[in-house]
């Protein structure tokens, strides 16, 4: 008697068959990570993570020997096995464990590409000038909690060329989503990207000019940004932004790639239509959508109105994917701020507390305008913006800081501290008569970098009530000044 037979005979109920129970519970072995390369294994292994950096291998990882035009990932063997690796891919042998190859990126992609195809998950790409991130983690939090913790993302900023396809090797046989952000510096960068990941759905957050130096102009970063729809699946969906004033551009592509089109915002003909948005007590938003068949109320933690279009977005997305809209109702309710993307600091002060606002990861005009105008909507008895130099914006970019005097003055800053030589044109607008376009800034400084900065705040002092922005491009290293006054957080 079987084990079937033996159970209906007991008048026990079968566990229900589900195709994903054969599937391994390992992330790799090396039988099948050799498969996947075309390399040999030098012993039998199994891995539980795949790293490219030798600093960041734990215990149990596959560390992927890298070789670029100036380092060779080689070298870092001794330090990924000290750290944890299990074994390695390689392009020659070594004494570890490993799978040789004749070339370690190219077995990084077939890896990538075995991982994507030998399960079932519903894969969800992310690409925009801003936003991408919050909205690759809302859609992640609402298709995590959907499937009771089976959805991969990619992690970090892992968005390029090494990123992407680093985090889509990552994902288990077992997971039922998997959700994926691309950025791009220059043209040509993102089709690449969605033929790694072959997306059931493509998002685009916005079209901003982001990177604007190495594209020249809005519409060529649409054009780009819409290269993700080239490598969706057949029968795939594109989810657009339909308040922007390249949306029909946008549309114009996916329809040309042959897929379906979802649209989300405020516009008339939107599919994931605003209906209203109310603030909520917690500092968010209280938001009412309309989907064409059905309406949704769902409140929003993160504040701004930016995250109401974020939230739309979400809902196109995990609708698209075939998630569960009251799953993203509670992810979006829960989402606290990520850090250098609108983290939240209580800090100690005298005897009270003050805000500090963390969004020192990245910055273009479109989100400096977002975000400044959202401090101006924060209580506080006084308001401090400091702000870093928007990079890769080329010739344009001393008319895009120059144009930062417009929401500092419309978020009533009582002191801003400006930080870096890109920021030398905002600095003389300010210090035109009048200030400028200005009247309602109490003053400004204008530093070198992050450590002047620090002294800066420091000098103007912070006290009970403040509000504190910290808004910049990455490589201005404003982190550190948050790092310095989150070390009084309350």
């Amino acid at each position: 008697m079987n084990a079937g037979a033996s159970a209906q005979a007991l008048g026990l109920r079968a566990w229900p068959a589900n195709p994903r129970d054969a599937l391994p519970m390992a992330l790799w072995d090396a039988s099948s990570i050799a498969a996947a390369v075309d390399g040999t294994a030098s012993c039998d292994f199994a891995v539980s993570g795949v790293e490219m950096d030798s600093r960041d291998v734990r215990n149990g990882d596959l560390f992927v020997a890298l070789k670029g035009e100036a380092m060779d990932g080689h070298r870092f063997l001794d330090k990924a096995f000290a750290n944890g690796a299990a074994a390695a891919i390689v392009d020659r042998p070594v004494d570890y464990p490993h799978i040789l190859v004749q070339d370690t990126t190219r077995a990084l992609h077939a890896l990538a590409h075995a991982a994507r195809e030998r399960g079932s998950a519903k894969r969800i790409a992310v690409t925009g000038s801003v936003g991408k991130t919050g909205v690759k983690e809302a859609i992640f939090a609402a298709l995590d909690r959907h499937s009771r913790g089976a959805c991969h993302r990619s992690v970090r900023s892992y968005n390029n060329h090494v990123g992407v396809p680093l985090s889509l090797s990552r994902m288990p046989a077992r997971s039922h989503y998997g959700v994926f952000e691309m950025g791009m510096n220059h043209a040509g960068e993102i089709a690449p990207l969605s033929h790694h990941v072959r997306p059931h759905v493509a998002v685009i957050t916005t079209i901003a000019p982001a990177h604007i130096e190495n594209l020249g102009s809005e519409e060529a970063i649409a054009d780009e940004k819409a290269q993700i729809f080239q490598g969706l699946v057949k029968g795939g969906t594109a989810v657009i932004p339909a308040d922007s004033p390249h949306s029909q551009r946008l549309i114009d592509h996916a329809r040309a790639a042959g897929v379906e089109v979802v649209t989300f915002g405020r516009a008339d003909d939107a599919d994931v239509r605003l209906l209203d948005a109310i603030p909520s007590a917690n500092g968010g938003s209280l938001v009412t959508a309309d989907l064409g068949d059905q309406r949704l109320c769902y409140s929003i933690a993160e504040p701004g109105e930016h995250w109401i279009s974020n939230s739309l977005c979400v809902m196109a997305a995990v609708r698209a994917a075939g998630g569960d809209l009251g799953s993203a109702g509670l992810a979006l309710a829960e989402m606290g701020g990520l850090k250098g993307r609108g983290a939240r600091h209580r800090i100690t002060v005298s005897q009270g507390s003050a805000l500090l606002i963390d969004e020192s990861y990245n910055a273009n005009p479109a989100s400096m305008r977002a975000t400044l105008r959202q401090l101006g909507q924060t209580p506080a008895t006084r308001r401090v913006a400091v702000l870093g130099a928007m990079k890769e914006l080329g010739d344009f970019a001393d008319r895009f800081h120059a144009q930062l005097a417009e929401p500092l003055a419309e978020a009533k800053i009582d002191f801003a501290i400006l930080v870096g030589k890109e920021m030398r044109a905002l600095v003389r607008e300010l210090g035109k008569p009048g200030g400028g376009s200005l009247g309602n800034i109490g003053g400004f400084a204008h530093c070198d970098g992050p450590v002047e900065a620090i002294a800066a705040l420091e000098d103007y002092g912070v006290e009970p009530g403040d509000a504190i922005l910290v808004k910049g491009s990455n490589s201005v290293g404003l982190g550190r000044v948050v790092t310095h006054f989150a070390a009084l957080d309350g």
